[in-house]
């Protein structure tokens, strides 16, 4: 981790965070990152995206993703923080408490509360209820020890930046890049580039990620650039404000498919098969929208989806339960992906593609700052539109 040192400081002491401020927010570069009540909070939303199924809220990051979400093991540090404000006129009047969470950022109000309470952090040099009100000139002191992990290494790896400003980043993930470091996974991945292009991210859990896609899923991904927009949007997607939009062609004839156009049907994880979801009385709620359906030919349509939810692997565990499976998905999909009728090179364009054929291709959220509404949208990838085409060939002249 890049820790920013007091000019009397020396590198020697890097465990030791030593900053002083008047009215001014703790800089958030300051506080370790895997320490966070708040990256406990992301980990939780984004878990059942891979392979824990007790977590709650896990439709905020988790979309399409087989991969695993443990992390990478390293040696635990422990990292001091020893931080001090002085109260302005601005914030007298104030809750210790609710002072303590607009200057230390990095940190729940729920957790301030018990360090308050159990004195690592003093008011005016001593242990005050989080109620008690400040006055100008006060002075709170946060001094805790906390362990902080191993971090994700930054990698010099190209991403596709489809929208940026101050608080936000929208990423187009190519196929073939997995989101996170996880087991099997601990370079390569976008969070290692998103540290080597935005090194400032390094304080934010998995470097400002909402949400994640699938390794072979390709298209947008929502980042927040600070904390306060990473929690934002991540509140969106659990208040289904984010809407995201996907494509993808499947194995079905166009008056079959539209008369699922709204796929109700709880997932949970397989009992046998544990790194496979499947449709299951006791599983969480799941709902997928089909938006559009466009023929191909007469067994294969381009799908245009939308998730009301995002349940792990939703789109084509939803798909294959109703028998319509998404074209490359080898999991979910099998010799259901092969219908009648198909020429010769539709068979070897239908067995050869590498990957399931699905891409997200539009996001929508409300700037967390602004209250703008934003969408973003990205072109299909080549791959998909050469498959959609050898399946096309011919069908118009019909």
């Amino acid at each position: 981790m890049t820790t920013n040192l007091p000019a009397n400081q020396s590198t020697e002491d890097s465990s030791m965070t030593d900053l002083s401020t008047q009215g001014s927010p703790v800089p958030e570069s300051m506080i370790p990152n895997e320490l966070l009540t708040t990256n406990e909070q992301f980990d939780e939303h984004m878990d059942d995206d891979s392979v824990s199924e007790d977590l709650s809220d896990d439709e905020l990051l988790n979309d399409e993703d087989e991969h695993g979400d443990d992390e990478v093991a390293g040696q635990a540090v422990p990292v001091v923080i020893d931080v001090k404000h002085t109260v302005i006129e601005d914030e007298a009047g104030l809750r210790i408490d609710k002072l303590a969470s607009k200057i230390f950022t990095d940190f729940s109000r729920v957790q301030l509360q018990g360090w308050v309470s159990d004195g690592s952090l003093l008011y005016n040099g001593s242990v005050q209820k989080p109620k008690i009100r400040v006055k100008a000139g006060d002075v709170l002191h946060l001094s805790t020890t906390l362990e902080q992990h191993s971090e994700d290494q930054p990698e010099d790896i190209a991403i596709d930046v489809v929208y940026e400003d101050d608080d936000v980043l929208v990423i187009n993930k190519p196929v073939g890049m997995v989101v996170h470091p996880g087991a099997g996974n601990q370079t390569g991945t976008l969070v290692n580039a998103l540290l080597h292009h935005y090194p400032q991210q390094h304080h934010l859990p998995r470097a400002g990620l909402v949400h994640r896609i699938d390794k072979d899923t390709s298209g947008l991904l929502l980042i927040g650039k600070t904390k306060p927009a990473q929690l934002a949007l991540m509140e969106q997607l659990k208040d289904k404000s984010v809407y995201r939009h996907y494509q993808c062609v499947v194995a079905g004839d166009a008056a079959s498919l539209s008369r699922h156009r709204r796929i109700d049907a709880p997932i949970g994880r397989h009992r046998n098969q544990r790194t496979k979801m499947t449709v299951m009385t006791a599983g969480r709620e799941a709902v997928t929208h089909l938006l559009n359906v466009t023929a191909l030919n007469g067994n294969y349509c381009l799908l245009d989806i939308g998730l009301e939810t995002g349940r792990t692997h939703q789109i084509r565990v939803h798909l294959s339960h109703i028998t319509y499976p998404i074209v490359g998905d080898r999991v979910y999909g099998g010799r259901r992906q092969l219908r009648a009728g198909l020429t010769e090179a539709q068979r070897q364009a239908i067995n050869n593609f590498p990957r399931q054929a699905l891409h997200a291709y539009t996001l929508g959220f409300v700037h967390p700052t602004t209250g703008e509404d934003i969408e973003v949208t990205t072109p299909m990838p080549e791959d998909m539109q050469q498959l959609m085409a050898v399946l096309s060939d011919g069908y118009d002249d019909e």
